[in-house]
């Protein structure tokens, strides 16, 4: 399980997130898992897209268990470039103002996904990185056609992995 977990680097007061996820599909049906409202409600949570550079994005997902206008994310599209790269803003009231960019290139028989979260504390990436990685883990699941694992339980289970301290 190692090479799925994500890593974490920190330059100075700020973290960057990234997990990089080879999915045995073609590009086209990772960027619609990721850009498709319907398909993203299905395993991240309530989301509006305005698909172009200069769009905005706004998403609410259905896990963590915390109160809508917590989980709330809104931002402005910095890069949409189908299917190969998502970059937006990522504007929640719980953290810093950070970015979050997908980037999808032909991998073999598939995809691979890299994703990076940029600008966020420490201690915010170190809490948001077994969220995340659970959340990759239910995309996963959809694309397979499986169940879609339980949010607060994969997070449990990962959060061992992801010591929240160094």
């Amino acid at each position: 399980m190692s090479n799925r977990l994500g890593e974490l680097a920190v330059d100075g007061d700020r973290a960057t997130m990234t997990f990089r996820r080879h999915l045995p599909y073609p590009i086209e049906r990772v960027w619609a898992a990721l850009t498709d409202p319907l398909e993203r409600k299905a395993w991240f949570g309530e989301t509006v897209i305005d698909g172009r550079s200069g769009g905005s994005i706004e998403m609410i997902p259905t896990d963590p268990p915390a109160a809508p206008d917590a989980k709330r994310l809104t931002g402005r599209i910095l890069v949409w470039d189908p299917p190969h790269v998502l970059e937006h803003e990522w504007r929640q009231r719980i953290v810093e103002d950070s970015v979050v960019r997908y980037e999808l290139r032909p991998d073999g028989d598939g995809t691979m996904l890299t994703f990076t979260h940029t600008g966020l504390s420490e201690q915010n990436a170190r809490g948001f990185i077994p969220g995340t990685h659970a959340f990759f883990d239910r995309l996963e699941a959809w694309l397979d056609g499986t169940e879609i694992p339980d949010w607060s339980d994969r997070y449990a289970e990962l959060a061992p992995s992801y010591p929240a301290w160094i």
